[in-house]
């Protein structure tokens, strides 16, 4: 989806201009993946118009893999605009610090080969089918998120239009909460994807809940209510992200142990607990979890929106690369601060080599580290080193 941020703070009704970029939650996914070094591949669908054309090529500038979106010559690619602060919990959701934020485009993300460090990560974006605004009356303003997506060509994906055999075609396979919002195709889609059956990759999925979307669609939907879909699908999956915010709006579930309890079947659940940190629960052989906490960095927040996309992005980076879960959640915290750090949804993540020194680090120096703008720009242990003995040697 194509995303307007504004030129200066304000509410949309007084700026008077905007600055063009990309976003969606899959795409997201798979733009960080691509940028982390893996191979990726975007499975969606977009307009036959310019901002179909802009999407494309962003993402396909990444490094994401784009031969698999469709272009649709009658239906157009959804927008959005935007402003800085955070989505409110419950209508669109999203914490920062390494919680829950993100953009609402959805749809199926397919992650492939690790070999020599490549992974294939796709997605299938979709978007709602309205427009619709989400902002607060807090001390610390809330975002305004106002989407134009009603008939657009992401909403139409359906079984029919996205076989499964591509969406499969990966290693992971990621998908969000927003698409079964959609429609009925839509969610026809997202439990023929999630299907357990001969070929099925790892399948990951985000919660994304965005509780607008359900309420619009609610007379499409008949008797089906977005907490049981929702649930129902978290349930078929293999790893699940989920903001504890969200499973209490969605579910009245509070807290990451309850969190579990309600899901017990996913392989690995990991729980966001916005600036607190995150949770994962992994089972093991025997049945029970190892339960793992990882504390958040500190981050001087520029805009919040994506740090939820780019910590399952360096999660599933980890998961691909076989770490183990703590240092998974380690390199999801670092991805969610290259994007708290810039104003778009998407940022550069921070060289491997970097990541994995900073990853390494002991539980007393890990919280101690702060970023702020352009963090990821600075050099790596290994170039700061090389720095330093070419002094040494030129120096009289």
């Amino acid at each position: 989806m194509v995303t307007f941020v504004p030129s200066r703070p304000g509410r949309l009704a007084d700026v008077p201009s905007f600055a063009r970029g990309i976003g969606g939650a899959e795409s997201n996914v798979a733009c960080g993946l691509a940028l982390a070094g893996h191979s990726a591949r975007w499975i969606s669908r977009v307009g036959m118009d310019g901002f179909g054309d802009h999407l494309v090529r962003e993402i396909a500038a990444t490094g994401v893999d784009t031969a698999y979106v469709q272009r649709d010559p009658y239906r157009p690619t959804g927008i959005y605009f935007r402003t800085a602060g955070e989505r409110a919990v419950g209508s669109e959701t999203a914490n920062s610090g390494t919680a829950n934020s993100g953009t609402a485009s959805s749809g199926t993300a397919s992650s492939g080969t690790a070999s020599s460090g490549t992974a294939d990560s796709g997605t299938a974006g979709s978007e709602t089918a309205d427009s619709e605004t989400a902002e607060g009356d807090t001390a610390e303003p809330l975002a305004e998120v106002v989407y134009y997506r009603a008939g657009s060509a992401a909403a139409a994906m359906s079984p029919e239009l996205i076989p499964r055999e591509r969406a499969w075609s990966g290693r992971v396979l990621h998908l969000t909460g927003i698409t079964p919002a959609l429609s009925g195709d839509c969610r026809a889609l997202m439990r023929e994807l999630t299907v357990r059956a001969p070929g099925r990759p790892l399948v990951s999925f985000d919660l994304n809940y965005r509780v607008s979307l359900w309420r619009k669609g609610e007379a499409e939907q008949n008797a089906e209510s977005g907490p049981a879909v929702l649930l129902g699908l978290a349930r078929r999956c293999d790893l699940v992200f989920v903001g504890e915010d969200e499973a209490e709006a969605v579910w009245g579930v509070r807290g990451p142990e309850a969190i579990r309890a309600a899901l017990p079947e996913p392989e690995v659940l990991v729980v966001k607990q916005g600036g607190a940190g995150a949770t994962a629960y992994a089972r093991r052989p025997d049945g029970t979890d190892a339960i793992t906490f990882e504390p958040a960095l500190r981050v001087d927040v520029v805009a919040p929106v994506g740090a939820g996309d780019a910590f399952a992005a360096g999660f599933l980076s980890g998961t691909l690369r076989g770490l183990p879960v703590a240092e998974r959640l380690r390199h999801g915290h670092l991805m969610a601060a290259a994007v708290l750090t810039v104003p778009g949804d998407l940022g550069a993540p921070p060289a491997r080599e970097r990541a994995d020194h900073l990853v390494a680090l002991d539980a007393t120096r890990w919280g101690t580290l702060r970023f702020g703008p352009g963090w990821t720009d600075l050099p790596s242990p290994a170039e700061k080193w090389a720095e330093t003995a070419a002094v040494e040697v030129t120096d009289p």
